[in-house]
């Protein structure tokens, strides 16, 4: 998991001492390090938490049928990839300064050894598990990941039992991140 402290070249710090208060409330803007660096210094403990737009987002914790989702894409997934790609479960993705997700199932192309030593940047294919999440994983997050051109999304809806299968990413600005999905099927239970 990241973590990090808001920096002050791009997070715009609370006045001090007499200083008036902005006019207006403000968001505060993080980025991949001040994650790391919050992380570090002991905040989100015990919290699963990612970045999305420089937004810290809290997740809920996981249920034994999401963990059991992340198991099953996994088992079936492995056989079909050979040995040239690697198999990443809740891991990091850098997909900018300030954004780093953790999809549950990330494909990377290469081998493991020959892996660069941070997160990747991009997936051959990327699978959320959605029991809490499908209205997000199926929009915003199919848009972040459309917008970082990941060429096949899946989310494994485990509560309906079906699998979303997301291809075609190409520029949508009706969507948050300016980017969308062109095809969509949905697959049953078979």
């Amino acid at each position: 998991m990241t973590t990090a402290t808001a920096d002050p070249q791009t997070a715009t710090p609370p006045p001090k001492g007499d200083a008036a208060p902005p006019a207006e409330p403000r968001r505060w803007h993080f980025t991949r390090d001040d994650l790391v660096r919050l992380y570090n210094d002991g905040y989100f403990r015990g919290h699963r938490v990612m970045l999305i737009d420089g937004e810290v987002l809290a997740m809920c914790p996981m249920g034994e049928p999401h963990a059991r989702g992340i198991v099953s894409v996994a088992l079936a997934l492995q056989p079909l990839f050979g040995a040239n790609f690697t198999h990443r479960w809740q891991m990091p993705m850098d997909l900018g300064q300030t954004t780093d997700p953790e999809p549950d199932v990330a494909v990377i192309e290469g081998p493991h050894r020959s892996q660069p030593p941070g997160p990747p940047t991009a997936a051959v294919l990327v699978v959320e598990v959605a029991d809490t999440s499908l209205a997000y994983d199926t929009g915003d997050k199919a848009s972040l990941y459309a917008a970082a051109g990941v060429a096949d999304y899946w989310v494994l809806d485990v509560v309906h039992g079906r699998l979303h299968v997301f291809r075609d990413p190409r520029p949508d600005p009706g969507r948050r991140f300016g980017h969308g999905y062109f095809a969509h099927t949905i697959h049953g239970p078979d």
